[in-house]
């Protein structure tokens, strides 16, 4: 499933505008978290 959508955001990005944030897609499967479209520092993770 995920490289589907994977597969699909790459030829949707060669053939629409740019998708924003897609190289994000990493982070956010491994479990990073955001703020406001900004990365949570690893320190403030662990005191939430």
């Amino acid at each position: 499933m995920l490289h589907m959508l994977f597969k699909l955001g790459m030829c949707a990005e060669g053939k629409w505008r740019k998708l924003r944030g897609f190289d994000y897609l990493a982070k956010v499967i491994t479990g990073v978290k955001f703020k406001d479209g900004e990365e949570v520092p690893a320190a403030d993770q662990s005191a939430a």
